[in-house]
């Protein structure tokens, strides 16, 4: 109930199409009840006898009757469509909100899940709505309204027969409690299988590459095929106790109507009761136990719409664990000075990535940050954007405190050049522009030259309007990255982060990628990570990071007279280079 409750908030601003609905709804079953009593005067008339006055009054009766049909076309039409309206519109509207709130949690949040899987929350499971708001919820309205309603009119017609027909009610609400109870769990299952699927198709049509140059296609089907069936698996585990139940239902309904029969015969015989009203209350039976039988099929319907609508809830309800606090200020234009005071930091508790690191570095500095894979630099650069928060110690930009201003202001203020550069399935003018779409197209190619990208661009037969694909799969790892880069200059913001830009490139790459640095070295704070020491050797201050922490600080001849990690990394470095040359 809570869960319905819930989706009612979120379904209240469709109110209006779900009155017409309802209204609709509302007609229709009335309709629904009166032919059978039009048909019942008709059979009375013509078991008394034929007459001229007779037959006119049945001629009356069937002209109602034909009203009566158009009538429910038409309230059917509007309780079907009026309720498919709201119900599609809602599903659009969550659609949106589980996007938008999915997009706007923490980094976290998605180190345990698939992509595929998030995918199927967002598109398969809020389809569920569509079947809980038109389809459900309508016909439980139709079949509640329809049963009072038979029952009124039973009731009216022979109360003794009335109370036989209800003899079954108990036993078939207990039974619906069982299954409703036995059934969600499997329908839950299935809806995470489902989206497990999702996840591994998501996976292995993205690395399809890595797939065929293994030769591992048959192993991949396989982990495919496994995925796939144990979700009909668990479908089936929740059809199986449903097959169980609905011909249990439809037994139960059977004894009544046996009832009703042999009970009407009894009363005919022994109290009179009229052919007409017999008649009438077998018209009506069906009417009766078939909203019954239609809640039944419904609690089905139900519960998997439930299992669906606990996974939306579940990313609906996540909390943001990185959000505005609630004076947050404006954090404004900023010079770009970066301050660490005494910063920790650890996904795990009890395993930290960072310990006690500590630095300041100026506005319009280059920052390099180097050290071992894995010893926390890469974290070091999300804590200045804020994707994760620090265990201990503060953050300071321009001496502001980033946990104190907005969000959105403090990532206005820098833009990322990431190793993995992700490039959206458009043309490199839209990439380019993608944080200033209001950028002109000379603004876009001015970004271009800084980058040291426009020349290549130029080369390509459809310019700026050339489609990079996904991810950027028509342009080499350099072009993608200058690309990158490009987009960070057009941002113009006064921090620019530049992690691993060198890292898949080959040395005249590299060295492109080095002119496009040091274009804007002195009028952006950079900080910039590298394994390539080249790239950072005019860095205006070095941090060696090891173990988590900054174990060396100082410029590239500083830290190689000094002899330590960082003149051991530099002279392999050296050597390998001097090789590869003699090579």
């Amino acid at each position: 109930m809570k869960l319905l409750w819930r989706l009612s908030r979120e379904a209240v601003r469709y109110k209006n199409l779900y009155v017409l609905a309802l209204l609709a709804t509302l007609g229709l079953t009335a309709v629904n009840l009166a032919a059978p009593r039009v048909l019942s005067s008709m059979t009375g008339l013509v078991e008394r006898g034929m007459t001229e006055e007779a037959m006119g009054t049945i001629l009356q009766l069937t002209a109602v009757l034909v009203a009566l049909y158009l009538l429910r076309i038409l309230f059917r039409f509007g309780s079907n469509y009026m309720a498919h309206k709201a119900a599609w519109y809602l599903v659009g509207d969550l659609r949106t909100k589980t996007y938008d709130k999915l997009e706007r949690l923490h980094l976290g949040y998605f180190h345990d899940k698939q992509t595929g899987d998030l995918m199927s929350r967002i598109v398969n499971d809020t389809r569920d709505f569509e079947l809980l708001y038109a389809h459900i919820i309508p016909d439980v309205i139709t079949n509640v309204v329809t049963f009072v309603g038979v029952l009124v009119v039973l009731l009216t017609i022979n109360p003794k027969l009335a109370l036989i027909t209800c003899a079954p009610l108990p036993l078939i609400l207990a039974s619906g409690f069982v299954f409703a109870k036995k059934v969600r769990p499997f329908f839950r299952i299935s809806q995470k299988k489902m989206g497990e699927l999702n996840g591994k198709l998501q996976d292995n049509i993205s690395g399809v590459h890595e797939i065929q140059s293994f030769g591992r296609e048959d192993y991949e089907t396989e982990k495919v095929n496994e995925k796939n069936f144990d979700h009909i698996k668990a479908m089936l585990h929740a059809l199986k106790i449903s097959a169980v139940f609905h011909p249990s239902v439809e037994f139960v309904s059977s004894l009544g109507t046996i009832l009703v029969v042999g009970f009407g015969g009894y009363l005919a015989l022994h109290e009179g009761l009229m052919v007409a009203d017999i008649v009438a209350f077998m018209l009506y039976l069906g009417m009766f136990y078939g909203p019954i039988a239609g809640l039944a099929n419904l609690l089905e319907s139900m519960q998997q719409s439930m299992a669906g609508a606990e996974r939306v809830m579940g990313i609906l309800d996540a909390p943001f664990e990185i959000a505005d606090k609630e004076n947050a200020q404006d954090l404004g234009k900023v010079e770009g000075s970066i301050t660490f005071e005494h910063v920790d930091f650890a996904y795990q508790e009890g395993s930290p990535v960072l310990q006690d690191v500590s630095f300041h570095c100026a506005p319009g500095k280059m920052l390099a940050l180097v050290g071992p894979t894995g010893v926390g630099k890469t974290t070091l650069t999300q804590l200045i954007s804020r994707f994760y928060e620090p265990s201990q110690g503060r953050i300071l930009v321009d001496g502001k405190d980033i946990s104190e201003v907005t969000l959105s202001s403090l990532r206005r203020n820098i833009s990322p050049v990431l190793q993995d550069t992700f490039l959206f399935n458009g043309t490199i003018a839209e990439n380019i522009g993608y944080a200033v779409p209001e950028a002109s197209l000379e603004e876009i190619q001015e970004a271009a030259r800084a980058a040291n990208i426009h020349k290549d661009i130029m080369d390509m037969p459809d310019g700026y309007e050339t489609l990079v694909g996904e991810r950027g799969l028509r342009l080499s790892g350099g072009q993608k990255q200058r690309v990158a880069i490009a987009r960070a200059i057009l941002r113009k913001s006064p921090i620019i982060i530049l992690d691993e830009a060198t890292a898949s490139v080959d040395v005249e790459t590299e060295q492109q990628i080095q002119k496009a640095i040091a274009g804007i070295a002195g009028t952006r704070t950079i900080v910039a990570i590298a394994h390539r020491l080249s790239t950072i050797r005019n860095a205006d201050m070095i941090l060696v990071i090891d173990e988590g922490r900054v174990a060396e600080v100082g410029t590239h001849a500083e830290l190689v007279a000094k002899g330590g990690i960082y003149a051991r990394m530099n002279e392999i470095q050296t050597n390998a280079a001097t090789q590869a040359g003699i090579a």
